[in-house]
C-alpha cells in the first residue's frame, strides 16, 4: 500500500463522494498512503442531489449539528436547519459543500470538468452515486387522461393551463402550482413539502396520496402547551437520543433484540397522546401506519410537518377539555380564521378514467372512505415517489457487487475491499452525510491496515415487514456507534474523563451520536473535535434545560442502565455455567 500511487475512482461529486475524496487525501497525510482520488460526475458542478434535485423553499430536516462534517462546522449563531441552497451553493456561489471541498486543495477554484472520453485503470473504486438520483415512477392505468376534464368543466382555460405530469426531481418553484388542481403521489418528506407549497402557491385543490400511511414528527420539538405552560425549547429531534446506555455501553443481547427501540416507541406514543391527542404521530389525525409498523424500529420519520394543519382539518376531533390540558400549537397563518383550506389525503389511485377522474381503492381507512364520496380530476400530477438505485454504469458480467451483497457494514463485499459503496444507507432519524463520513474513514483505515475488517454482527438495520420496498433503512445512532467501534474511535468513559475532563464526558453521555465524538480517538483523530464538543454540542444539551435533560437524559439513561446491567449479569452467570465466551 505504501509503494506506488494508487488511483481511486470516486463516482459522484455529492456529499458522499466529496467526503470520501477528502478522507483518502487525509489518509495520505496520516498513514503515508498514496491514494490518488479521481471524481467522476455526470452533472455540471458539485453538490449532487442537494444541488440538482432541490427546489425553492426546500430545507434539510436534519440539523446542522448532526449533518455537518466533523472538520467543517457551521457558526454557532447559524440556524439549525440549512436550506438546500445554503448547503450546496450558498450566498455568493459558495456553500457548505463547496467550501468544504476547497479545504482539500485550495487550487480547486471554479470546477472545470474534463469531458473528453478516456480510459483509466484504478486500484480502488468508491461508488458514491447516491440513493436519490434515478426517479422511481409507478405505472398507473389511464395516466394519459390526466387533465382531460379541463376541456369540459370550465374550471381552467386550456389555452393557458395545460396538464402537467412530472416527478418531484423536476419540480423547482411554486409558481407552477397557481390555479392548479394538484395531485401528489407519495407522503414522504418531499410529498409533504409539495402539499404545503401547493397550498401557499395558490392551488385550487390539493390531493395527497399515500400508499400505507406515514409517521409525522416535527424536525424541531417546540410549541407544546401543557397545563398552561408553553414549551418553546426549539430542540432538533435528531439530537435528543442520548448516547450513554442507548448507543454506548449497550449489551449485545439488548442490541440484538432492539429492546430500546420498542421501549422508546411505547413511551413516545403515550407522550404524544398526552400532548396532542393522538398516538399515530405528532398531532397526526389521519394517515396513520398499521400498528405493526408504527414506530422508529420500522420506518423513516416524516419530519416535514408544515402541511399537517391542512391534512388534519377534516379529521381532527378532540374534546375541548383535553385541548385545555395540553395542545400542540400550529402556526397561526395555517389555522382559522386565516385559512380553512384542506389538503385531502387519499389512497394511491388505481387508475384514471377517460374523463380524467381518479379512481381510488376502497378500504376501511378513514381517508379512503372520505375520498369515495369525492370526484377528483387533477390537472397536475406530481410523483413524490422517491428514487431507485441504478448502477447501469457498470459493465454487465464484470463481477461488480450489488448493494445486496455488501455484507461488511453495507460498505463492501467480504473478500473484496477494492469496491466500496458509500452513502447508500438512509437513517430513520438522522442524515446520510455523517454516515458516509464514518464509512469513508473505515474503508480508508482498512485499506491502509489501520484496523481489521470487522466481523461482528451488526444490529443497526431498521426492521422490515413482509413486502418492504425499502431495505436500506438504518438507525442513525446504532450505525454510527458500530462504525466507531470498528475504527477504535468509540470513547471509553474513564479514558475520556482522564484525557478530556468532565465537560467532554458529560457531552458524550448526554449528546446524540454526532461524529465529532468519534474524532476524539481513533486513526482519524481530529484536534478540533474537542472544541466542537465543548461549544456546539454543549449548546444543544444546555438548550434542553433542566427538565429536558431530566426527562430526555437522566431518566432514560438510568432505565437503560438497569436493563444493560441485568443483561450483563445474566450473561455472566450463563458463561460461568456453560463455559461459553461472552457475546460480541
Amino acid at each position: 500500500m505504501h509503494g506506488s500511487t494508487q488511483v481511486v475512482i470516486i463516482i459522484g461529486a455529492g456529499p458522499s463522494g466529496l467526503v470520501t475524496c477528502k478522507t483518502l487525501l487525509d489518509a495520505n497525510e496520516r498513514f503515508g498512503s498514496k491514494f490518488d482520488p479521481v471524481i467522476l460526475e455526470q452533472e455540471d458542478d458539485l453538490g449532487g442531489t442537494f444541488r440538482y434535485r432541490s427546489y425553492e423553499n426546500a430545507n434539510l430536516v436534519s440539523s446542522k449539528q448532526l449533518t455537518s462534517f466533523t472538520d467543517y462546522r457551521l457558526p454557532l449563531e447559524h440556524h439549525d436547519h440549512l436550506t438546500l441552497e445554503e448547503i450546496s451553493r450558498g450566498k455568493g456561489g459558495k456553500g457548505h459543500i463547496v467550501e468544504y471541498v476547497k479545504g482539500v486543495k485550495t487550487e480547486y477554484g471554479d470546477v472545470k470538468w474534463n469531458e473528453l472520453p478516456m480510459t483509466m485503470h484504478a486500484a480502488y473504486l468508491a461508488v458514491c452515486s447516491g440513493l436519490h438520483v434515478t426517479p422511481s415512477v409507478p405505472v398507473i392505468s389511464g395516466i394519459e387522461h390526466v387533465g382531460a376534464s379541463m376541456r369540459t368543466d370550465g374550471l381552467n382555460d386550456p389555452k393557458t393551463i395545460k396538464p402537467v405530469i412530472m416527478h418531484s426531481s423536476s419540480y423547482k418553484t411554486p409558481a407552477c402550482l397557481s390555479g392548479r388542481r394538484v395531485m401528489i403521489l407519495g407522503t414522504g418528506e418531499t410529498g409533504m413539502d409539495l402539499a404545503y407549497e401547493s397550498v401557499k402557491g395558490g392551488a385550487k385543490e390539493v390531493v395527497l396520496c399515500t400508499r400505507n400511511g406515514f409517521l409525522s414528527f416535527p424536525k424541531v420539538l417546540n410549541n407544546f402547551t401543557l397545563l398552561g405552560y408553553n414549551f418553546k425549547g426549539n430542540l432538533p429531534i435528531d439530537g435528543l437520543i442520548t448516547n450513554l446506555f442507548e448507543t454506548a455501553y449497550v449489551h449485545p443481547w439488548v442490541a440484538r433484540t432492539h429492546l430500546r427501540w420498542f421501549i422508546s416507541d411505547f413511551v413516545v406514543k403515550r407522550v404524544l397522546w398526552l400532548l396532542t391527542g393522538t398516538m399515530a404521530g405528532c398531532n397526526q389525525w389521519v394517515g396513520e401506519l398499521p400498528e405493526s409498523r408504527l414506530g422508529r424500529a420500522y420506518v423513516f420519520l416524516n419530519k416535514s410537518n408544515k402541511a399537517m394543519p391542512y391534512i388534519n382539518r377534516p379529521y381532527r376531533n378532540r374534546a375541548p377539555i383535553l385541548d385545555w390540558l395540553s395542545q400542540y400549537e400550529e402556526p397561526a397563518e395555517d389555522m382559522p380564521p386565516n385559512t380553512d383550506f384542506a389538503v385531502e389525503l387519499a389512497p394511491f389511485p388505481e387508475k384514471f378514467t377517460a374523463e380524467g377522474r381518479a379512481v381510488f381503492p376502497l378500504t376501511e381507512r378513514k381517508e379512503s372512505i372520505r375520498m369515495a364520496k369525492m370526484d377528483v380530476r387533477p390537472d397536475m400530477l406530481l410523483f413524490a415517489t422517491g428514487y431507485k438505485q441504478d448502477f447501469s454504469f457498470f459493465a454487465e458480467g464484470e463481477g461488480y457487487p450489488t448493494t445486496e451483497q455488501l455484507d461488511v457494514r453495507d460498505l463492501f463485499k467480504s473478500g473484496d475491499e477494492s469496491v466500496a459503496f458509500i452513502g447508500f444507507l438512509r437513517p430513520g432519524v438522522g442524515a446520510i452525510p455523517p454516515i458516509s463520513e464514518m464509512q469513508a474513514q473505515l474503508w480508508a483505515a482498512i485499506l491502509t491496515s489501520q484496523v481489521p475488517v470487522p466481523t461482528s454482527q451488526p444490529h443497526y438495520h431498521l426492521l422490515q415487514g413482509p413486502g418492504s420496498r425499502i431495505t436500506y433503512g438504518v438507525d442513525h445512532s446504532a450505525i454510527i456507534a458500530t462504525l466507531a467501534k470498528d475504527l477504535g474511535a468509540a470513547p471509553a468513559l474513564l479514558r475520556t474523563l482522564w484525557d478530556y475532563g468532565p465537560h467532554v464526558l458529560i457531552c458524550y453521555a448526554f449528546g446524540a451520536a454526532m461524529t465529532p465524538f468519534y474524532r476524539l480517538y481513533g486513526p482519524f483523530r481530529d484536534p478540533g473535535a474537542e472544541l466542537t464538543v465543548k461549544t456546539e454540542i454543549w449548546e444543544t444539551i444546555t438548550r434542553r434545560g433542566f427538565l429536558g435533560n431530566l426527562f430526555m437524559g437522566v431518566i432514560p439513561m438510568m432505565f437503560y442502565a438497569i436493563i444493560n446491567i441485568i443483561a450483563f449479569g445474566i450473561e455472566t452467570v450463563y458463561c460461568i455455567v456453560t463455559g461459553q465466551p461472552r457475546a460480541t
